[in-house]
């Protein structure tokens, strides 16, 4: 690994310490901490867009697994820059394709940005919020084979996936 690239992961895996630790600030009834938490992952949207202009989409195999996860949650919170978004989209996409990223981060990519997009999602990974108690996701285009296509990508059943949350 390269100074430059080792240099890299230190600061994707920085990023994503400062995202984990922050991001319960995201729907926080303190507008002060709303918006620290909106100005983070702009800062980190436009890094990673910086990173992906040069290095293309930061896989495992380049900076390792810790350091391409960070990238991938990086990605999911660049809520605010759909360009960001769609391009981290296209990115990963082709390294799933060639086996260097997962299809499950994917899917949970691929949703997020659609949602942002006012789309139905795919896979049901993005949840809309909670009604009497449970969590209830964002309309999905085919709501009927959820399951199937979350079993296609790793992601285990619906009902498992939100019990978490509850």
């Amino acid at each position: 690994m390269t100074h430059a690239v080792a240099a890299l992961a230190v600061e994707l895996t920085d990023m994503a310490v400062a995202d984990h630790r922050t991001a319960v600030h995201a729907n926080s009834d303190d507008p002060a901490e709303q918006l620290a938490w909106r100005r983070l992952t702009a800062r980190h949207g436009d890094r990673l867009g910086e990173i992906m202009a040069e290095y293309g989409w930061p896989t495992a195999e380049l900076v390792g697994e810790e350091a391409a996860r960070a990238a991938w949650l990086i990605a999911q919170h660049a809520d605010r820059q759909l360009d960001i978004q769609r391009r981290a989209l296209h990115l990963m996409q082709q390294a799933v394709s060639a086996g260097a990223a997962g299809p499950r981060e994917l899917a949970f990519l691929r949703d997020r940005t659609r949602v942002n997009e006012g789309r139905e999602q795919i896979y049901g990974t993005q949840i809309a919020g909670v009604k009497d108690g449970a969590p209830v996701p964002w309309p999905c285009e085919e709501p009927e084979r959820v399951d199937e296509l979350r079993a296609t990508v790793g992601i285990e059943p619906f009902d498992e996936y939100v019990a978490r949350f509850s």
